[in-house]
């Protein structure tokens, strides 16, 4: 059995992990951890968000700063208020 990534390793490769850029193995590796790992898993659930509702609005506002007052309002009515 593999020792399981560690937070430091997977906070690093979150974002190619989201976009399926790593190999089948390193992809199930972060699988592994993220199903774990209370530290990373809201993470996760953050850049996910991010990801899906930067694809949403990107399409219906091409103005940068109108999409980001959407896009931090869209991500405020997911319940992430830090940023």
């Amino acid at each position: 059995m593999k020792p399981m990534l560690d937070c430091d390793t997977v906070m690093r490769q979150l974002w190619a992990y989201l976009d399926q850029e790593l190999t089948e193995d390193r992809m199930e590796a972060i699988r592994e951890h993220l199903a774990v790992c209370a530290r990373c898993f809201p993470q996760l659930e953050f850049e996910r968000t991010f990801l899906e509702q930067l694809g949403k609005l990107r399409r219906e506002h091409p103005n940068p700063q109108t999409l980001r007052t959407r896009l931090v309002a869209a991500l405020a009515a997911e319940g992430f208020t830090a940023f």
